[in-house]
Order: structure tokens, then sequence, then C-alpha cells
């Protein structure tokens, strides 16, 4: 029969597919070749080393050498993501958590986010927001504000620049065509 598994001659059922352990020099060779794919935090790839098969020990040190030597710096990956994401649409607070669940320490994660322009954050805010508008004039004025409040505050703003946006807009829509939306 197709798809069954074959026991061994002993009888016994084959053994599950198990990873081999890595040694500090087989560790150190999985962590060039993550790293040459892109940056990692220091958290991520000791926990992907681990993954691979590396033991916590090991994982650690190896992450700790890739430290000394530059090829891993929290901080400026932080900077980078802060710088890169933010471009894309995104707000502080979103950033937060999503560094934060990278294992970036608090105080690090804090550093990059002061980096972050308040003006230039409540432009981004204003752009997504009048690039949502064609979708946003098919609903009532009302349900198109919280429609639009809820994405900006998903995409990580401050409350206070989504409440402000969400006034601009709001007069925007209620001045413009609109369809009825049954």
């Amino acid at each position: 029969m197709a798809g069954r598994r074959r026991s061994r001659a002993d009888g016994a059922p084959p053994a599950p597919h198990e990873r081999p352990v890595l040694d500090a020099k087989a560790a150190k060779l999985a962590a060039v070749d993550l790293l040459s794919r892109r940056a990692w935090t220091r958290s991520e790839l000791t926990r992907r080393l681990m993954r691979r098969g590396a033991p916590a020990e090991v994982a650690e040190v190896v992450v700790a050498d890739m430290v000394g030597r530059g090829y891993v710096d929290d901080a400026a990956f932080a900077r980078h993501f802060v710088e890169t994401r933010a471009g894309r649409g995104y707000g502080a607070a979103r950033l937060a958590a999503d560094l934060r669940s990278r294992g970036v320490e608090a105080a690090l994660v804090t550093a990059a986010l002061g980096e972050l322009d308040r003006d230039a954050q409540l432009d981004q805010a204003r752009a997504l927001a009048r690039s949502r508008l064609p979708a946003l004039r098919r609903a009532s004025p009302q349900r198109a504000a919280g429609r639009l409040r809820d994405y900006l505050l998903r995409r990580g703003f401050q409350a206070r620049i989504v409440m402000k946006i969400a006034r601009e807009m709001t007069t925007l829509l209620s001045e413009g065509p609109q369809e009825d939306p049954t």
C-alpha cells in the first residue's frame, strides 16, 4: 500500500526524524548562514540556533561571539527596523510591540522610537487616511470614521493623532459624494 511506513526488521516503528545536536563549530556556521540572509536580534538568533539543534549554552556562546564581532547589534537592528517600517506607514505603538516581540530590550526600543519625528507621524497617518478615502466613501460618514480610526490604531498610531485625522477625514467624507451602502 502506498503511503504506509515500513517498520524496521525487528518490528519497531521507525524513529521520527530528529535534528542532530549542533556543536559550537556547526552552530557558528549556522549562525553565519542565517546572518548572511538578513539581520537578526540577539534573542531571535539564539532561538533559531536552538531550533536548528544547538543546545542553549552553545547557542548563547555563539551569539555572544557574533555580538562581539559586530555581526549582531540589537540597537542598529531597532533603528533600521523603525526607520523602514515607519516609512511603510506603521506607528510607534506597533513598532514598539514588534520590536519587543523580537526580543529587543526596552531601552533600545525607546531609543529607536525617539528618532521618530512626531510631525512625520502625523503626515504619514494623514497620507494613509487619504489613500483609504475612496473605499471609505461607500459607507456613511460615521461608519467610515470608525473604520478609519480602527485602521490607524491597528497600524500603531497614537490615539491623539488618530482622532485628529479622523476628524479631518470625516469633514472630507461629508463633503464628497457618497454611495448608498445597500
